[in-house]
């Protein structure tokens, strides 16, 4: 992975920043991670850089570091997909309670044709917001209506059983569909269980 930084001083940031993480106690830290792993869990020391090479310009001046990511990391991101991507429009939403909501609504709401729904109060105690439910819920209202979350539409509904829930689902499913499959004009789904 490379990273051009826009100055010599950023460069500089970022290279004091790597050089921190690389040798202090990050790489020896002992966590638990939370990759899936097709035939076994692990819990092992690791570090989130394996090492980096600091680029420079023919003038000796800095002009980017180089990343070196382990091949756990490589492997969840790339070959496993079993990281979330955003949509670059989370980058724009402006409040906190926001951006919570979205990281809750793609992880929840996913991929899913008819979307996920939590109940207020259920939502209220998993954000850990210190305002009153009445004021969280109010909050809320607004986002449902400007629709902010990018790639989502919510909704809240009244049950006439149960308490209010935000409802939310895919706007477009048309990225994350496959292409229909296709069968011989001659056979059905499932002639050959």
């Amino acid at each position: 992975m490379r990273f051009s930084p826009s100055s010599v001083a950023a460069c500089r940031s970022a290279i004091t920043i790597a050089s921190r993480r690389h040798w202090t106690g990050c790489n020896r830290q002992r966590s638990r991670t939370s990759i899936r792993q097709l035939t076994e869990r692990r819990l092992h020391r690791f570090s989130w850089i394996n090492e980096w090479k600091e680029k420079a310009d023919g003038r000796g001046r800095p002009a980017g570091i180089e990343l070196i990511l382990p091949d756990w990391f490589y492997a969840a991101v790339l070959d496993d997909a079993l990281v979330l991507t955003i949509d670059r429009a989370y980058f724009s939403l402006t409040g906190g309670l926001e951006r919570w909501l979205y990281r809750i609504v793609r992880k929840h709401g996913g991929r899913q044709e008819y979307g996920w729904s939590f109940d207020l109060v259920h939502l209220h105690a998993k954000s850990g917001s210190l305002s009153p439910l009445k004021h969280f819920s109010y909050d809320l209202r607004d986002i449902v209506r400007r629709q902010a979350l990018p790639g989502y539409r919510l909704v809240i509904e009244q049950p006439l059983d149960g308490p209010e829930r935000l409802s939310f689902a895919p706007k477009d499913l048309a990225p994350f569909s496959r292409a229909p499959r296709r069968y011989p004009a001659n056979s059905r789904p499932g002639d050959k269980l």
